[in-house]
């Protein structure tokens, strides 16, 4: 395959053959009669989502979104959970207090108790089910409702969930998606061939031998440095990627890997809050950051109050790790962030004061390698895989609009996605 006029970084306008699922040559007017004509857009390495969740985003499309931008308040919630046929089973998603509370099953069982309605925290982490969710699953119904990542034990007693796998896989195309890496702490044996018919290339933590072990931390539960230290032990010689979403969890971190020693590839997944002594710490470690830099954008009326204010500017930082010289790159985290990586860019270009980066850093948040993030970005280059995400434009005026209306096609090992 030819991709003909299209401007390669570093390389101005040129011609791009592919073969064999690789960029075998880059120059100006290669022969050959036929190919795609690229009209001076820009090419570049497709685009690579670094922590997602692709099971769960897959099971939106049969989901009921439930979020503070979805529904206005416990009418709008009340009115969106008892859409449908009595009887029939409501799964909701993106829920946070600021719409209705604090959810229980009494609390769901007021707005609607005619039907099986589970309902899933904006965080992943909790889902709160109504009595006749308990009942129709054969749970005990004399409790709360309330379940802490509990998925695995609850999903034997629920009905499948449609997943929309192929639209998953055609919306990320069309954005210049072409590889993810699946962030679940305990991915099933399964997952993988679940995920085959995405035509993204898939990394998942955890499953792949070359990848990463997820480790979650969660502060009620909180090992201490020396047995978190035994963990990622165990996972030796593999490298980890920890789950740090508070102060305490991160500084926990950071003991265990100061204790055993980091390896090439050790992560912290989304280092919410990341205060400035630990920055040393992170970089004398190596440390990569995998980050969120929109959810201080799309959550911040929430932080304002569900933050601690001594919290607040360590939030999901980004520029100051980047100056600090700590490998940082980013993923959406979705469903439950947005699955869009071009708007995580402009959030992050968006920000202000030290965390924003320059457009064209927040484009290179997800140009690194599946298993270096934040290293060196990939490149259009003989030799590279031809996983490539094509421009309508210019890349000058792509990062202008960091926008996924600039995305004319992706290509996963040469294969038109």
């Amino acid at each position: 395959m030819l991709i003909r006029d299209v401007e390669v970084e570093a390389q101005g306008r040129v011609d791009v053959r592919v073969a064999a699922g690789r960029v075998v040559e880059v120059g100006a007017r290669l022969g050959g009669r036929t190919g795609i004509d690229g009209r001076g857009g820009a090419l570049l390495p497709g685009l690579h989502d670094h922590h997602v969740h692709l099971a769960a985003l897959a099971a939106e499309s049969a989901s009921v979104r439930v979020g503070p931008t979805d529904v206005p308040g416990s009418e709008g919630l009340a009115k969106a959970l008892g859409a449908g046929a009595p009887g029939e089973w409501v799964r909701a998603v993106g829920y946070h207090e600021s719409v209705a509370g604090a959810l229980d099953r009494a609390a769901l069982d007021a707005l609607v108790a005619d039907r099986p309605v589970r309902v899933q925290h904006r965080s992943g982490e909790l889902w709160v089910w109504n009595g006749a969710a308990l009942r129709a699953a054969g749970l005990d119904d004399t409790g709360d409702g309330r379940f802490w990542r509990s998925d695995e034990r609850l999903r034997a007693g629920l009905p499948p969930t449609p997943l929309d796998l192929k639209g998953v896989g055609r919306r990320a195309a069309a954005r210049g998606v072409t590889g993810f890496t699946n962030a679940d702490p305990h991915p099933a044996a399964g997952l993988r061939a679940l995920l085959r018919s995405l035509p993204q290339r898939l990394t998942v933590l955890g499953l792949d031998r070359a990848a990463p072990v997820k480790i979650r931390l969660d502060d009620l539960t909180l090992p201490t440095p020396d047995d978190l230290a035994g963990s990622v032990m165990r996972a030796r010689p593999r490298p980890v990627a920890v789950h740090c979403v508070t102060r305490v969890q991160l500084f926990v971190t950071l003991l265990a890997l100061d204790e055993v020693g980091s390896v090439p590839g050790d992560r912290v997944e989304h280092g919410a809050v990341i205060p400035a002594e630990a920055l040393d710490w992170l970089r004398r470690l190596g440390v990569t950051v995998v980050t969120q830099p929109h959810f201080p954008v799309e959550r911040a009326a929430a932080y304002e109050t569900d933050v601690a204010p001594d919290d607040r500017p360590h939030l999901y930082r980004c520029g100051t790790l980047a100056a600090a010289g700590i490998p940082v790159a980013a993923g959406t985290d979705a469903p439950y962030g947005t699955a869009d990586p071009w708007e995580v860019m402009h959030a992050a270009a968006g920000r202000q004061g030290p965390e924003g980066l320059t457009p064209r850093a927040a484009l290179g948040l997800f140009l690194g390698d599946a298993l270096a993030p934040g290293g060196p970005p990939r490149t259009v280059a003989p030799g590279a895989a031809a996983d490539l995400c094509l421009l309508h434009v210019p890349l000058r005026e792509a990062i202008k609009e960091l926008s996924a209306d600039c995305v004319r096609a992706a290509f996963v090992g040469g294969r038109a996605v």
